[in-house]
């Protein structure tokens, strides 16, 4: 009978430590999904071309998610909403639909035919006396109205970064009708009181219009800044005082007034002032389309790449936050109100050197300092958002005129559609609720299907 060694036996009664002591101790799988994932990993792994479709996908996904839960989505569609709104405002108004109406069970197809006619017929007019004429003769002449709804849309450009860099710093800059008088009046006297070479007299115009805007708006961040009164108040206020003091001095011989009128209006321009145009009188583009896309490049650099404009941004997401910073929030927004009121004053300068160049009233503003800020909603006040903005609303001004002149529309349509457009611009959860789109950040609800459990061997 052979018996265990003495060394074999203590060998074989001791646990054996050597793996434990050279693994890491692992933790029990708990999930079921886990063990499906353990127990067969060559069902769990994807070749190559899995994983590039899924990851392809997942852009897709993650890119279709973006638009919807951006605000370029809403702000289309809330211009489809506007324009579908008026159009119905337009066939409830127009003679031949009202008559095609009062028979309308006998023959309805008259009805929707008068309807297609009326709202279809304006909105071509429309098109065609803004965007392209296709009725046109030749190419050069098609392209006349898109130049002209350019031309409107310079001013808008300007007006809408002033306002649009306030939004942007949390100041609510309501003061676009006197920053632009101010403007009009200091590049308009400048205008006519010198006789330089253009090269010279151009710049000097517009600078001076920046001048007069800069100091209007300055006035209130000062105000604002020192005192702490509402913005929205002073700059409203400063609209009656640039109105009536442009007023005073039109009828003042020697300040604004022309030589020998009786009438409240200035001299004309000097021709070295005047904005040249870039294709001839034919079209509607001059100069001043080159400096409002120059205007639009430096406000994007100013908010986007500029310390300055960090600051701006900082004081009106969290001034408390910029406060502990260190910022100085009074004298940002001095600096914003000075900004703002400049890139108005634009707006003044051309509507002297481009748009009236013969003489111009108390009445130079023509609305858009209001404009600029239905336009600075619509671009989301951002540079680009606003100069595309612009040109919308150059295009409705200009097209409206098409449209009344085609088919007897009011004019006032035009400011119909502009003001639903706001009113949908503002309401974003409406045209959501609308086009049913998901708010940002819901979550679908999803039915969870049970998961499979590992069957234990």
């Amino acid at each position: 009978m052979s018996t265990t060694p003495p060394e074999n036996s203590a060998r074989s009664t001791q646990p054996d430590n050597s793996a434990s002591s050279t693994q890491p101790e692992q933790t029990p799988v708990t999930d079921d999904r886990l063990q499906e994932e353990t127990a067969t990993p060559h069902l769990m792994t994807d070749s190559a071309a899995d994983s590039e479709r899924r990851a392809g996908g997942d852009r897709w996904s993650t890119a279709l998610q973006g638009i919807v839960n951006g605000s370029v989505l809403v702000t289309v569609l809330a211009v489809v909403l506007a324009l579908v709104a008026c159009g119905i405002l337009i066939a409830v108004t127009d003679e031949n639909v009202r008559t095609a109406a009062g028979y309308f069970f006998a023959r309805p197809s008259d009805t929707f035919q008068a309807i297609g006619s009326s709202v279809g017929g304006a909105y071509a007019s429309l098109f065609q006396g803004s965007v392209v004429n296709f009725g046109a003769s030749s190419f050069a002449q098609a392209i006349v109205p898109i130049t002209r709804s350019l031309d409107y849309a310079v001013p808008l450009v300007a007006a809408g970064l002033g306002i649009a860099v306030s939004f942007r710093a949390g100041l609510f800059n309501i003061g676009g009708q006197g920053q632009i008088l101010m403007g009009a009046a200091a590049a308009g006297w400048v205008g006519f009181s010198f006789d330089l070479p253009a090269i010279v007299h151009i710049p000097l115009t517009i600078i001076a219009g920046i001048v007069g805007g800069a100091v209007w708006g300055g006035i209130v961040g000062v105000l604002k800044a020192r005192t702490g009164a509402n913005e929205v108040v002073l700059t409203i206020m400063l609209n009656y005082v640039g109105l009536y003091l442009v007023s005073y001095m039109l009828r003042t011989p020697g300040l604004l007034q022309a030589k020998g009128s009786p009438n409240p209006i200035s001299p004309a321009m000097q021709d070295s002032s005047v904005l040249p145009q870039l294709f001839g009188p034919r079209y509607g583009i001059d100069l001043g389309f080159v400096v409002a896309i120059i205007a639009v490049v430096v406000v994007w650099w100013l908010l986007n790449k500029s310390s300055l404009g960090f600051r701006f941004r900082t004081i009106g997401e969290n001034p408390r936050a910029a406060r502990v910073a260190g910022m100085s929030v009074p004298s940002l927004t001095i600096w914003v109100m000075l900004i703002s009121g400049a890139l108005v004053g634009i707006a003044g300068a051309y509507q002297v050197q481009g748009a009236v160049t013969s003489g111009f009233t108390a009445n130079i503003d023509a609305g858009i300092g209001f404009d600029a800020i239905t336009v600075a909603l619509l671009g989301r006040s951002k540079p680009w958002g606003v100069f595309w903005a612009a040109i919308l609303f150059g295009v409705l001004k200009n097209g409206g005129y098409a449209m009344q002149a085609a088919n007897g529309i009011p004019i006032d349509i035009v400011g119909v559609i502009q003001a639903l457009i706001v009113l949908f611009i503002a309401a974003p959860p409406l045209v959501r609720a609308i086009f049913r789109i998901p708010q940002p950040g819901a979550r679908r609800r999803t039915r969870t299907k049970p998961s499979k459990k590992a069957v234990a061997a």
